[in-house]
């Protein structure tokens, strides 16, 4: 009891992080880009497990087998999730991004079913569509009011969000292999490595390497990318692996609506981000989607029993 209540606390905590960082990105993206905002993220993160690693004196014993393991995890997450999460966060608003990012339980029951060949119930499978209804209303509407980048911007949220979904069913297989430490230092290091070589290269062939230290003049933008880095990137990670070790993969996707309610509620008050009656709609049927589909799982379970 005492694990999983720890495990749901770790949960809350990565919920809650998450939800601002959202808000937290929309301001990086007034002053650098996408790709720049995530190298200088990593960049922090990585500085900061290599801290902890100094002080609690850790040491990492790993060889190439483990590292081939572990990398497929570390491509889903940080590197996809993130990049597609800054892509389309610089398309559309943090609360519409919020939203679509709450479909992440819904991306995780379809995929177990798929490659764990996990069964869905009747109640489930309505559920999902449910929410489904409300992603696709909420694409058209964007379609309808705005430009085509905000559907470009909401497809590239709906990709992170399967990606963090493929990760949420293969991380808990590793978590259990690895200690949280090393994962967590291989997941870092990755996207420390991946995305500093892309910004840095693409300011190399365009001459403008000057540009890619400019947005940390900005106390702002160090600010924000300070807790994009240690808070959200390092901290996210551990907290993810950790309650993931303990919980089912569909019980911790749940607590992307908690997410989603922080990003919203941030969104409206710290950005003055418009919100309009059908996004209350779409995320309305979004989310009883996601409460019906676990309700109806955890059901079948208790009748399995």
């Amino acid at each position: 009891m005492s694990e999983n209540r720890n495990a749901y606390i770790a949960a809350i905590i990565y919920a809650f992080v998450i939800g601002l960082s959202f808000m937290f990105v929309k301001v990086t993206l007034t002053v650098a880009s996408p790709i720049d905002i995530l190298a200088h993220r990593f960049t922090f993160a990585f500085i900061g497990i290599v801290i902890i690693m100094v002080m609690t004196k850790n040491k990492l014993i790993m060889n190439m087998q483990d590292l081939l393991k572990i990398l497929p995890l570390a491509i889903l997450y940080p590197i996809a999730f993130f990049t597609f999460q800054v892509l389309g966060l610089a398309k559309i608003s943090s609360s519409e991004a919020g939203i679509i990012q709450a479909t992440i339980p819904i991306f995780t029951l379809a995929l177990a079913g798929l490659l764990l060949k996990e069964k869905a119930t009747r109640g489930q499978l309505v559920s999902v569509s449910l929410s489904v209804l409300g992603v696709i209303y909420l694409l058209m509407m964007n379609g309808a009011n705005t430009t085509i980048g905000n559907v470009i911007g909401s497809g590239f949220i709906l990709l992170s969000a399967i990606a963090t979904s493929l990760y949420n069913i293969f991380a808990r297989g590793l978590t259990k292999k690895y200690s949280l430490l090393a994962l967590t230092y291989v997941m870092t290091l990755c996207g420390f490595v991946i995305f500093n070589g892309m910004a840095l290269g693409s300011h190399m062939m365009n001459g403008t390497l000057n540009e890619f230290f400019k947005p940390l003049t900005h106390a702002h933008f160090v600010f924000a990318i300070l807790y994009l880095g240690i808070l959200s990137s390092l901290g996210t990670s551990y907290l993810s692996n950790y309650a993931l070790s303990k919980l089912e993969a569909s019980k911790m996707s749940v607590f992307s609506n908690f997410a989603t309610l922080i990003t919203i509620l941030a969104g409206v008050l710290f950005l003055q981000e418009d919100f309009h009656l059908y996004h209350l709609i779409g995320g309305i049927m979004i989310i009883i989607g996601v409460i019906g589909t676990n309700y109806f799982g955890r059901k079948n379970v208790e009748q399995v029993r």
